[in-house]
């Protein structure tokens, strides 16, 4: 194929492209516009001088909000799920996916409006295949951002509760063997962690409020699994509810489950011992053989070359 007719392709390709985000942006930001104007309208008007201002972090999140809420998803089935996600990362705020939402719809747009400032420039200097690199980067990274965060943090949290987990359990058996009944042991828990795991504290005080509320043991322990997303939990209230329905001594299946986990705890440490120096192996190799070649080599080399 003719060289100007492909570039001449690509770059009608990347006006095209910018010519879409652009317009999506446009779309968006007048669709916020027409829905803030009809909330201040139901509210008759701007704000009267008596009506405080909110602070620049409050209005972030209210057209975050708003955003979201034009972009919420219809099927109940996906909102359930996105939620869960959200409340693994810990994201327990009831407007999480409203604001989930918002940002991803945020981010498409601010992509789109860097990619109509940038496209003059990349083609003028670079032509029409950097321009559709740049703007296929651009969108790919503001699609896939905000599920790149929520993963991480998801990821931070899971490691949190399943260090803390074995914790939780010890103390459990000794509330337990104290007298203390185990919703009353779980709250007394939860005040324990709070310190060195605050995350899965908040889990647990949010499970004591539910069994409070009249919630079943069985719900209440597979909501809190749910929540961690982590599989001693589940194992946790799989158990419970099986001691529960045969009648058996909480106490002994706590303190079994208790030594379970510790034992896979410290076969856990013991692996990542043992992979350490399969680890090392790349680091060594790349960075101090050379350096340890060098220093037993180069005195060798620079006598040889004196004495030639």
């Amino acid at each position: 194929m003719d060289p100007m007719l492909t570039q001449t392709l690509l770059t009608y390709a990347a006006a095209m492209l910018i010519g879409a985000a652009v317009l999506g942006g446009a779309v968006t930001v007048v669709m916020d516009a027409r829905g803030g104007s009809r909330v201040r309208a139901r509210l008759q008007g701007e704000a009267t001088p008596e009506t405080p201002r909110r602070k620049p972090a409050e209005a972030l999140l209210q057209g975050l909000r708003r955003l979201g809420d034009r972009a919420a998803v219809s099927d109940p089935a996906q909102v359930s799920v996105l939620r869960s996600r959200l409340m693994q990362a810990g994201y327990m705020n009831r407007e999480a996916v409203p604001l989930y939402l918002g940002a991803r719809t945020a981010s498409l747009a601010g992509a789109a409006i860097l990619s109509a400032v940038l496209a003059p420039w990349l083609l003028r200097e670079h032509g029409g295949l950097m321009t559709a690199c740049v703007v296929g980067a651009l969108s790919i990274i503001a699609m896939l951002a905000p599920d790149r965060v929520v993963g991480a943090r998801r990821a931070k949290m899971e490691e949190e509760y399943r260090d803390g987990f074995p914790d939780l359990l010890d103390l459990l058996v000794a509330s337990v063997e104290a007298g203390l009944s185990l919703d009353a042991a779980v709250g007394r828990v939860a005040e324990e962690l709070d310190r060195h795991y605050p995350n899965l504290a908040v889990h647990l005080q949010i499970l004591t409020r539910e069994m409070r509320a009249g919630r079943s043991r069985k719900e209440s322990w597979l909501g809190l699994a749910d929540r961690l997303g982590i599989e001693e939990a589940r194992s946790l209230a799989t158990m419970l509810r099986q001691a529960e329905e045969m009648g058996t001594s909480l106490g002994e299946t706590l303190a079994v489950f208790a030594d379970d986990m510790r034992v896979k705890r410290m076969l856990k440490a013991e692996e990542k011992a043992a992979a350490l120096p399969a680890k090392l192996t790349l680091p060594l190799i790349l960075f101090i053989f050379p350096c340890l070649l060098g220093v037993l080599i180069l005195p060798a080399a620079v006598r040889l070359a004196q004495n030639l």
